[in-house]
């Protein structure tokens, strides 16, 4: 059966994301051998230009969670390079925020105390916490404010909501304020009225601190919302096959979400997952699209 490629772009081309990218994977596999032998990424390319919010997604199982253990340092890449900040991945990186689809807030800590966590653990914060403790909870207290939990933060988790807990939980990803924030499906297990409001506190944050972003997600609508670019993932092992920039004026809004330029996007992306599951069903190796 004879194989197409994927278009890779909507609307205007997608460019590099940057003459050096911060992130950067270069035909990057990874293996697992524990149990069963199984190889989760292969040749996969992608870069994130400093200050980029991009946006994986793909179908399940396609090796995105792989992805982000990798960019982390958690899991080293079986072959190809992969480097941050110009530099090779050796090991975990300080220079990173993590959130999950669960808020995982200790439940014996108040929110400010929860949110303070990283600093902590992350040097140099962790030497300077003790004597400027002061200065560190007056910035802990000013991004619960920006997400909306100001005067929460006494409060314990199991006393907030579940978006409640989620909007602690990207103050806690930022507070040591990294280069890079890693965002795992962190709104996967909210209902969609909360799902959306959060799309909005997230964009805010970034708008306002022009960190560099990765989110993995299954919410197409979600991708195409928060994302400059959106690269999908074929079925495993996982490699990058299309990238869409999102070419929409910010700040979005809910409205943006109607925007035919918007619903094309998605559609579009629905289609080459559709694709490349259907052709994983029959055995056909996907192609990659330069990014």
């Amino acid at each position: 059966m004879a194989r197409q490629s994927l278009p890779i772009t909507t609307g205007t081309a997608v460019q590099n994301a940057a003459a050096a990218p911060f992130v950067e994977l270069d035909n990057v596999g990874l293996r697992y051998s524990e149990a069963v032998d199984t190889q989760a990424l292969s040749d996969l390319r992608m870069t994130v230009g400093k200050g980029e919010f991009a946006a994986v997604v793909g179908p399940s199982g396609c090796g995105k969670s792989s992805l982000m253990k990798l960019v982390t340092g958690l899991l080293p890449p079986t072959s190809g390079v992969l480097k941050v900040a110009g530099q090779p991945v050796n090991g975990p990186l300080k220079i990173i925020g993590m959130a999950f689809q669960n808020s995982t807030l200790l439940p014996w800590r108040d929110i400010l105390s929860n949110t303070m966590l990283p600093l902590e653990i992350v040097q140099p914060h962790r030497s300077r916490l003790r004597s400027n403790r002061k200065e560190y909870e007056a910035l802990a207290l000013s991004l619960l404010d920006a997400v909306g939990l100001g005067g929460f933060e006494k409060q314990s988790p199991w006393m907030l909501s579940g978006g409640m807990q989620q909007r602690a939980n990207l103050c806690r990803s930022l507070i040591h304020s990294p280069q890079l924030l890693m965002l795992d499906e962190p709104f996967g297990a909210l209902d969609a009225f909360t799902r959306e409001e959060l799309w909005a506190v997230l964009q805010d944050l970034w708008l306002q601190r022009q960190f560099t972003c990765i989110l993995v997600t299954h919410d197409l609508r979600e991708a195409a919302y928060l994302a400059d670019v959106v690269h999908v993932m074929s079925s495993r092992p996982g490699r990058i096959v299309a990238s869409h920039r999102v070419d929409l004026p910010r700040p979005r809004t809910l409205e943006s979400t109607f925007d035919p330029k918007f619903v094309g996007i998605v559609h579009r992306i629905r289609g080459e997952i559709a694709q490349v599951r259907n052709e994983s069903k029959l055995g056909i190796a996907p192609v990659q699209g330069a990014v």
